[in-house]
């Protein structure tokens, strides 16, 4: 069998040559194996190609000596691509000749550069020589003349000695005067000691040096770190790129004439109540550390993290020798403290005026009759339950300002913020129910503002009105009107008729006219929130009466714990207003949140100001609260445990529609309960009813209480799942009313003892399986088997109890009545003996009320 099988050789084909190669292997075993050979293809340029024209002969002479001689010329190149590489190689050459050429240059620049730097160094030295020669000569000469004196001064002493020698040695130079030549020279910076070294060996040492540092920093000065440096590096610490900065500095400046010590900055640092130390020394611009050892060779240990007192940090402040400010966490409120007014800046403003008076007296329908408008008609109830604002021009063209407060019993709070915001006070009293308890509070009210009062005698055009009384009943409490010989005017109206309207208007502008209302509408705005509410549409709205100065959109202020920008400013009509002058109400949108009723409005200039301020503010309120719930002990908690041990608690969240009422419900509801309930607010708050509302209910297990509000979806969806209930008023009266009773559920119900018979022991019988057997005679009252009975014994009580068994003859009966006789025996009780009475009673649970 022959090696290829009788296969077919594979071969290229073609004119190749053929041949057969033997192969030897190991162990004498051969093999032979068939190779073509293949010439190699040669490019043939056409015809032409390979002759260059003269002009590019000239150009290339390199190019045309290689197209020249085909033998030099690589295997398959073209004309046009060896054009290309004979090109490209002279382009290297000469970008090589013009780096050579800069690097020269730069070279030829350093040397020029280091030579002037030396003849500078040189000039210099030659100037500070220059100066020490002449420092020397100037103290030789000075102790030459010191010398020249003292030897006068001798000879003029000892005029008989003889005369000195001609070859004695010369004197030597006096040691005082050498001190005091070599002490001026320091101070001027010269040293007179040894000799200075040659400045040519000096400048030699400065440029070795400089060269050694240089190659000690040639590390750093590489640029990029590479491989092969990571790897060569024997590991030493490099200097970091400040560090060679700083070294630069030096180094420029000392080439610059030396280096000046830079003076140390004495600074102002503010300092609060406590500072943190890393604070403190951020203000001083000093190192924390050092700051640290200063505190710790005063004795306190102390870590950068820790706050210490003001009195420390300004002991610290001065050994560093800067200045401490005290300041006040409180200082923040300096941008809004009032400032006077001047009198040439004051312009005369509407006045405020307030209604009050009982509830039903016909207040708000009096402010309508006035203002021509129907207010009464959208309160819930008939009875106004938030205050109102709003600006009225009379027809004589004077501009008021009223404020409409509720009569109920549980709006005092807004009565109060009513009397201290306003100028005057209109006293609105029923002619047919006369003065009543929110009448007498009004009064007080005003009193304690010390604002004057008009009485309004409304009602008059009743049946049953009767002026004469209620000026006889303001008697009582201090309120003399003048029809009485007093200083409070009176004036008799009616909202219904419109009879008096004219004269009331007219009390009030000569009260008015009295007062001589002023204000500066030229300064930052300054007012009184009436009342704050959460609206779902607009946000966090407050009704501000502006006091003092000009409220405008745009504008940033703070208002207690909340701060904002004014984006709109809406009037008591419902329309947008640019700005809001003294004694004009109006709603400001543009809060972060809901302001409480009676906060103060300040505009300030910066909204960094305004949250720095609320910042405040808001940690004040809880430093207040954390301090009232530090105050109390373990002892007062433990007896306040003890004390709420058997209270019964009712828990509510209560959402109201405005600030001013929800403050009031709270208010109301805290006063429902006695020693046994009391109602417990979890939460208040304005706005709609929300699912956090609904969680907090859920886990205290309280109901919603919505006032004027509504729960929105996912609110109502979570109470349907949770079960918790949610009720919504309009009217303050219902609410209370059915808090109340819901507490009265919680109480405990009073058991009643009625007595309905007392029967007396005439004989005691034993029965077998029974025990003692009384035999009685009912001597009053009736006897009945479920009763409760007593054992009277010498009349004490011995026992209380049930009976087991009560029977008349030998049957089993429910009762027996007066002066009939029956058996009966005490349950768990055989200690009965003849003449013992038996007292029969009965209980009944009574539930009680608050």
């Amino acid at each position: 069998m022959s090696d290829n099988d009788g296969k077919k050789t594979l071969g290229l084909g073609g004119s190749g040559r053929s041949g057969q190669v033997k192969q030897s292997f190991s162990h004498g075993r051969t093999k032979s194996v068939v190779v073509e050979t293949k010439r190699k293809r040669v490019v043939v340029p056409k015809a032409g190609a390979t002759q260059m024209t003269d002009a590019q002969k000239e150009k290339n002479p390199l190019t045309a000596r290689m197209a020249g001689d085909p033998s030099k010329r690589p295997a398959g190149i073209s004309d046009a691509e060896m054009e290309r590489r004979l090109k490209a190689l002279a382009a290297a050459k000469a970008r090589e000749a013009e780096d050579a050429a800069r690097r020269a240059a730069e070279e030829k620049a350093r040397e020029e550069e280091r030579e002037r730097r030396r003849a500078e160094i040189e000039a210099k030295a030659r100037e500070e020589r220059e100066r020490e020669e002449a420092l020397k000569a100037k103290a030789e000469a000075e102790a030459r003349a010191a010398r020249e004196a003292e030897e006068a001064a001798r000879r003029k002493a000892e005029p008989r000695a003889k005369p000195a020698v001609s070859d004695a040695k010369p004197a030597a130079p006096d040691q005082a005067a050498i001190e005091a030549a070599a002490s001026r020279a320091e101070i001027k910076g010269v040293a007179t000691g040894a000799p200075r070294k040659p400045e040519r060996d000096r400048v030699e040492r400065a440029s070795e040096r400089d060269r050694g540092k240089a190659a000690r920093d040639d590390n750093r000065r590489t640029g990029k770190l590479s491989l092969t440096q990571a790897l060569d590096s024997e590991g030493g610490r490099q200097r970091s790129l400040a560090a060679m900065k700083r070294k630069q500095d030096k180094a420029r400046q000392k080439a610059m004439g030396g280096s000046q010590r830079i003076e140390k900055q004495v600074r102002d640092v503010q300092l609060p109540e406590t500072i943190v130390v890393s604070e403190l020394a951020n203000r001083m611009a000093e190192r924390a550390a050092d700051v640290v050892k200063a505190l710790m060779k005063m004795g306190m240990m102390v870590s950068m993290n820790q706050a210490i007192d003001a009195d420390t940090a300004e002991l610290v402040i001065e050994e560093f020798g800067h200045r401490a400010v005290r300041v006040s966490d409180s200082d923040v409120e300096q941008v809004i403290d009032s400032v006077e007014d001047k009198p040439e800046d004051l312009r005369p403003r509407p006045p405020i005026i307030t209604i009050m008076g009982h509830v039903d007296h016909g207040k708000t329908s009096l402010l309508d009759a006035i203002r021509n408008a129907n207010v009464v008609a959208g309160e819930a109830g008939g009875i106004t339950q938030h205050i109102g604002a709003y600006q009225v021009t009379t027809e004589s063209g004077a501009v008021l300002c009223f404020l409409d407060t509720p009569g109920h019993a549980a709006f005092t709070s807004m009565r109060a913020r009513g009397a201290q915001v306003t100028d005057i006070v209109v006293l609105v009293v029923a002619a047919d129910d006369a003065v009543m308890p929110q009448t007498v509070e009004a009064i007080n009210h005003a009193k304690a503002a010390g604002v004057p009062m008009i009485v309004a005698i409304n009602k008059i055009d009743k049946p049953t009105a009767d002026p004469q009384k209620v000026r006889t009943d303001l008697l009582q409490h201090e309120v003399v009107v003048e029809s009485m010989s007093g200083d409070v005017q009176d004036v008799e109206v009616s909202a219904k008729t419109g009879q008096g309207l004219d004269n009331l208007l007219e009390a009030i502008a000569l009260q008015a006219e009295i007062l001589e209302l002023k204000a500066n509408p030229n300064r930052a705005a300054q007012g009184a929130v009436i009342e704050a509410k959460l609206d779902v549409g607009r946000g966090p709205v407050a009704t501000v009466l502006v006091q003092h100065g000009t409220l405008r959109r745009g504008d940033i202020f703070v208002v207690g714990e909340q701060w904002g920008k004014v984006r709109a400013l809406i009037n008591d009509q419902g329309a947008r207003v640019e700005e809001a002058g003294p004694s004009m109400p109006v709603e400001v949108l543009g809060l972060n949140g809901t302001p409480e009723a009676g906060d103060v409005l300040n505009v300030v200039e910066t909204e960094a100001q305004a949250r720095e301020i609320a910042a405040f503010r808001i940690q004040q309120a809880k430093d207040r609260r954390a301090a009232a719930g530090a105050a109390t002990t373990l002892e007062q908690l433990m007896a306040k445990a003890k004390a709420d041990q058997n209270v019964a608690e009712l828990p509510v969240v209560v959402k109201a529609d405005v600030q001013g009422s929800a403050e009031a419900i709270v208010q109301a509801l805290e006063k429902v309960g006695n020693d046994e309930v009391r109602v417990r607010v979890l939460h208040y708050g304005v706005g709609a009813i929300t699912e956090s509302d609904i969680g907090l209910a859920e886990a205290s297990k309280a109901p919603v209480i919505g006032f004027n509000v509504r729960a929105n979806a996912p609110a109502r969806n979570s109470a349907n799942q949770k079960g918790v209930e949610i009720r919504y008023y309009s009217i303050i009266y219902d609410l209370v009313d059915d808090i109340k009773a819901a507490a009265s559920g919680l109480l405990s119900a009073e058991v009643r003892e009625n007595f309905i018979g007392y029967a007396q022991i005439r004989e005691v019988f034993k029965v077998t399986g029974v025990g003692k057997v009384a035999g009685c005679l009912v001597t009053e009252g009736v006897a009945r088997r479920s009763a409760g009975v007593r054992l009277l014994r010498d009349n004490v009580v011995i026992h209380e109890g049930t009976l087991k068994t009560l029977k008349r003859f030998k049957d089993e009966v429910k009762e027996v009545q007066s002066g009939q006789e029956c058996g009966m025996a005490f349950e768990n009780y055989d200690d009965i003996r003849q003449g013992d009475v038996i007292e029969i009673f009965e209980r009944e649970e009574v539930e009680r009320t608050l």
